[in-house]
Order: structure tokens, then C-alpha cells, then sequence
């Protein structure tokens, strides 16, 4: 059985991006090995894969740096794409009249866990 033994978190605010398009990518690494998440996320065509994957990292690097801990060891427990602010834009349109955009953010949060095979 696996025995848990720390979480390290990494969060990204204010990525740009609808949150509906990063959970697609966000659904496909939960549970995986972070190593093998980083590979699948380098070979991915979608945008929001490089934010993601940067947030990845992120959380590696803070798991080596703070806790000493091994980057092979590393599942990746939690990701969630929340909905960030939207700010509004608008671009004319005819008679006078506008449409408006919202361009949207998302906030990238990652937890990794330690697991250690027995």
C-alpha cells in the first residue's frame, strides 16, 4: 500500500483563458505522475496546456526546494481551473450599436503528493 507523506501546492492567478478550456486539459493529468504529466502536457496542441504546465513545474520546483523531496516521487493529487475576473471589452458593430466580449481569466491551482512505493 502507498504511504502519503507530504502536499505541496503551486497556485497561477489571472492566466488568460476561459476556465471551461483549461479544465479540458486539467481533466487529462489528475492522478497522473507529475513527470509523465509534463510530457503529456509539452506535446499537447491546446494554449492552456503551457500555463498549466508551468504551473506544474512550479509546484516541483517548491517540493525540491523547500521539502527536499524527489520529482519521480510526485503524483499530482489536485488541479482545478477556478473562474478568475472577467474584464469587459466591446467591439462596434453597425448602426451605432456595440457587442460586447468578456475576456476571461482562470486561476490554475496544483497539490502534489509524495508517494512512496513499498
Amino acid at each position: 500500500m502507498a504511504d502519503i507523506r507530504f502536499q505541496v501546492r503551486a497556485e497561477s492567478k489571472y492566466v488568460p483563458g476561459s476556465p471551461i478550456k483549461a479544465r479540458r486539459i486539467v481533466n487529462l493529468v489528475r492522478g497522473m505522475r507529475a513527470t509523465k504529466a509534463l510530457e503529456l502536457l509539452r506535446l499537447m496542441p491546446h494554449a492552456a496546456a503551457v500555463p498549466i504546465a508551468k504551473t506544474i513545474k512550479s509546484a516541483i520546483a517548491n517540493a525540491e526546494e523547500n521539502y527536499g523531496l524527489s520529482q519521480e516521487d510526485l503524483v499530482i493529487a489536485e488541479i482545478v481551473a477556478n473562474p478568475g475576473p472577467m474584464r469587459a471589452w466591446r467591439r462596434f458593430g453597425a448602426r451605432g450599436r456595440f457587442k460586447p466580449i468578456r475576456k476571461r481569466t482562470s486561476h490554475i491551482r496544483v497539490v502534489l503528493q509524495e508517494v512512496e512505493e513499498e
